[in-house]
């Protein structure tokens, strides 16, 4: 891969500035708080970071995959990484008042929360080169009021899949895999994504099914419509092969005949397809979930002026193309598909740059008591909604005998 993105220099831009034990005439101010300015200083030398597993690459996976030391030869930040195993992992890490990280590759489950426990900062997003360039879609999701919490990064929706030599007829829905007479038809071999958002999918299918319920947002149920989706899973349960974290396990059930109906990504019906496996991926007719995973600043960065610069060149697309190709998902600058970056097979396959598709896409956001989508959507002025850690509780309790898994 070529990398031609290029980070403004440090006079160019301006930078958010963080009073971290700043002292403003004989006060000081606590560790901790954040302020948005005007100009961008000298870049601090490091920069620590926190991510999930293949988010972030440095040549260590592959050397051709690197573009954690291009960015730190052209600004002299260092990187420091903090790898996590799951989202909840990485919630605690940024919530840990004792840490101070500088920025996080956060996806829907723990954006919500960080910005609700005030431990990321806003993004002045004028300040951020290349911002105006990402869907703009995406740069409304994490939008509260005027104020902007993230940059979008790369983005996916949830997909039906199946084998097109056993699923007959032809699944168009969720149904497929919540209805039980349908579930029972392919009881072994139906896959699921192991996250509680999935819950949002058999909510979906219920939206449907049972109107007396009135589901609106996916994300966001009363303890009745919680209850409702729990039921449903809890009854799909003796019938699913695999809940997957990782896309390559679903890749392999796939692959090997033992899965007839998923719920999936487009990147595994892009790779299965590419192999030439017969497998077919829907947009299921009550609709298409999504997720965007976007970066956040800490509330406690030592490090700000080297966050804004690896927010631009993390927006570039030169970067956006090589974490699309790495890591399986859609870029969030469709400038990525411009030029020689991005084969037109692989962006038609993730809807890069569709807007029609991405207008119909119903992103995840954090559950919560205040009910109502991120962006803008639903009653907002209600708050008998469910929240995330009950979306936990209910997830494990239906699909894993109440049993929790580390």
């Amino acid at each position: 891969m070529r990398l031609r993105a290029k980070v403004l220099a440090s006079g160019m831009a301006a930078v958010l500035v963080t009073a971290l034990g700043a002292c403003s005439g004989d006060e000081e101010e606590p560790v901790g708080t954040v302020r948005v300015a005007s100009t961008l200083g000298p870049g601090e030398g490091a920069l620590n970071l926190v991510t999930l597993p293949g988010y972030i690459e440095n040549g260590g996976s592959d050397p051709r995959v690197d573009w954690v030391t291009p960015f730190q030869e052209r600004t002299g930040c260092k990187v420091g990484l903090k790898v996590v195993g799951t989202a909840q992992d990485m919630a605690e890490v940024m919530q840990n008042k004792s840490r101070r990280y500088d920025g996080v590759a956060a996806p829907p489950e723990v954006a919500g929360r960080l910005i609700a426990s005030e431990d990321v900062a806003p993004v002045n997003t004028g300040l951020v080169d290349g911002y105006r360039k990402l869907e703009p879609r995406l740069r409304n999701l994490l939008r509260r009021g005027k104020t902007v919490y993230g940059v979008p990064y790369v983005w996916g929706s949830n997909l039906l899949m199946y084998d097109t030599r056993s699923a007959q007829p032809a699944p168009s829905g969720w149904a497929a895999l919540f209805d039980p007479a349908q579930a029972r038809r392919y009881s072994g071999r139906l896959v699921m994504r192991d996250s509680p958002l999935a819950i949002a999918e058999a909510a979906l299918y219920l939206r449907g099914k049972d109107r007396d319920l009135g589901i609106g947002d996916p994300y966001s149920l009363t303890r009745e419509q919680l209850d409702a989706a729990k039921r449903v899973l809890a009854e799909q349960r003796p019938h699913v092969k695999m809940y997957w974290e990782l896309p390559a396990d679903s890749i392999s059930a796939f692959a090997g005949g033992e899965a007839a109906v998923g719920q999936v990504w487009p990147y595994q019906v892009d790779v299965l397809s590419r192999a030439g496996k017969s497998v077919q991926g829907v947009a299921p007719s009550e609709g298409v979930t999504g997720w965007m995973n976007a970066w956040m600043i800490g509330a406690r960065a030592e490090h700000p002026n080297c966050m804004y610069q690896w927010l631009q060149w993390t927006a570039s697309p030169d970067v956006q193309q090589q974490i699309a190709e790495w890591s399986g998902v859609a870029p969030a600058n469709p400038q990525a598909c411009g030029g020689d970056r991005l084969r037109a097979a692989f962006c038609n396959a993730y809807h890069v740059g569709d807007r029609d598709y991405l207008d119909k896409v119903i992103f995840a956001h954090t559950p919560s008591r205040q009910c109502g989508t991120a962006d803008g959507g639903g009653d907002k002025g209600r708050r008998d909604c469910t929240d995330y850690a009950e979306w936990t509780k209910a997830w494990f309790e239906a699909t894993k005998g109440g049993k929790r898994v580390p």
